[in-house]
């Protein structure tokens, strides 16, 4: 049994209890449904068509989970299949499917090498995996060959300034600890955690919180016996290098370096995004969605009037309310604070955000012309879809999902 595999049959990651589906549902970056639609199929997929998803190193569960019961809620079909090499890691996702009656699910225990072997998909999950690879470029080649025409894939992999301090450790783990069981490696690199001066860089850096939530947490972010961090340029290098291209990142504000400083025009657009990401400093994992490159796209963008607004985090009606009393309320997402300055003629605009009506029936509900309304409309989209708070999508517009919710 290979170092990695060991690792998640002893300590399945992210640590979950089945049990805690009857009160909530994880969501998150990549694989929100909603996210789906507007990176990938420019926020107008014809949801009709089953979504066949490959959750490729699904580890316990939370993209696979997230996905099925958002498609359920929304009465849309999906075909999923999830592919992990942990069995341990693989018996807690199925678990957790069956105390959310989430059915039909194909479960496998594999390597995504072999994803192609398992079918055509158009839309492939693949979260915090790809890094700890052997040999990271195969496995972005790997799901390429299995991504259907017109698909794409949501990603996650580290990044290496937010996750300061990690790596000496993880070197200086592996060396110290080398040979021993999981369970004896646990324990002594936790006791020489504890006795870290004040000063290391690990004990120094607020971004790092697994090694604090469970054993899964501590052995995944100290322990890996294989984890390579990208940064934004070594990012965007590997996903040209193996076929792939960028359809976006899931707060693109995070990578603009207009919000932090005047950029030089002589910086090509991948350039700023790493400068960005060097003064931020506090980014450890890269949160996106990647296209086949010979089908390169945008997002969802509001020019065409059909294109359906959903706010993802934030109620449409409290929003509204502070803009109509001339606030500007704070909106928290993934650890990041925005303060959007918004038009107050935005108000009714937002107040008619519903998931269902597009734009042009939100600009007729709110008595606006169209030149005015694309005025108004402009800053709130450029200031809530750069924080991943504005998505446009029709998963809710047509037949029985009219009816159904998108948990935000």
């Amino acid at each position: 049994m290979s170092e990695v595999r060991a690792q998640y049959e002893a300590y399945p990651y992210p640590e979950r209890d089945p049990e805690d589906e009857r009160k909530r549902l994880i969501t998150g970056s990549p694989s929100h449904v909603l996210e789906i639609d507007h990176f990938i199929y420019g926020g107008g997929r014809d949801w009709s068509r089953p979504l066949r998803v490959l959750v490729a190193g699904g580890g316990t569960g939370d993209g696979l989970i997230q996905v099925a019961q958002q498609m359920a809620d929304a009465g849309r079909v999906a075909e999923i299949t999830y592919l992990d090499l942990s069995g341990a890691a693989r018996r807690v996702a199925e678990a957790r499917a069956r105390v959310r009656g989430l059915d039909g699910i194909r479960f496998v225990t594999g390597s995504l090498m072999e994803a192609a072997d398992l079918g055509e998909f158009d839309y492939i999950d693949c979260c915090g995996v790809l890094h700890h690879l052997p040999d990271p470029a195969a496995g972005f080649r790997a799901l390429l060959a299995a991504l259907a025409p017109g698909g794409g894939m949501g990603f996650m992999v580290y990044a290496p300034y937010g996750r300061s301090g990690v790596y000496p450790l993880q070197e200086a783990f592996g060396q110290l600890l080398k040979g021993q069981p999981p369970e004896a490696r646990l324990k002594a690199a936790r006791k020489l955690v504890a006795a870290l001066p004040e000063g290391h860089p690990f004990r120094c850096n607020p971004n790092l919180g697994d090694h604090k939530d469970s054993d899964a947490g501590f052995y995944d972010l100290l322990l890996h016996s294989q984890d390579r961090a990208f940064d934004v340029s070594a990012l965007i290098a590997m996903l040209e290098e193996t076929g792939w291209a960028l359809a976006g990142f899931a707060m693109p504000a995070l990578y603009d370096l207009g919000r932090i400083t005047e950029p030089p025009g002589h910086l090509g657009p991948v350039e700023r995004m790493a400068l960005a990401e060097k003064l931020t400093g506090t980014i450890k994992t890269h949160v996106g969605y990647a296209v086949r490159a010979t089908e390169a796209r945008r997002p969802a963008k509001g020019s065409k009037p059909a294109l359906v607004p959903h706010l993802k985090g934030v109620r449409a009606g409290d929003l509204a309310r502070a803009l109509t009393r001339g606030q500007r309320p704070v909106l928290r997402m993934g650890g990041v604070e925005a303060r959007p300055d918004l038009p107050r003629g935005a108000a009714p605009l937002i107040a008619a955000v519903n998931g269902r009506r597009n734009l042009a029936e939100i600009g007729r509900q709110a008595g606006i012309d169209p030149i005015a309304f694309a005025s108004l409309w402009a800053p709130v989209e450029r200031q809530l879809a750069d924080h991943g708070l504005l998505l446009y999508s029709t998963i809710l517009r047509r037949g029985r999902g009219m009816t159904g919710e998108i948990p935000k």
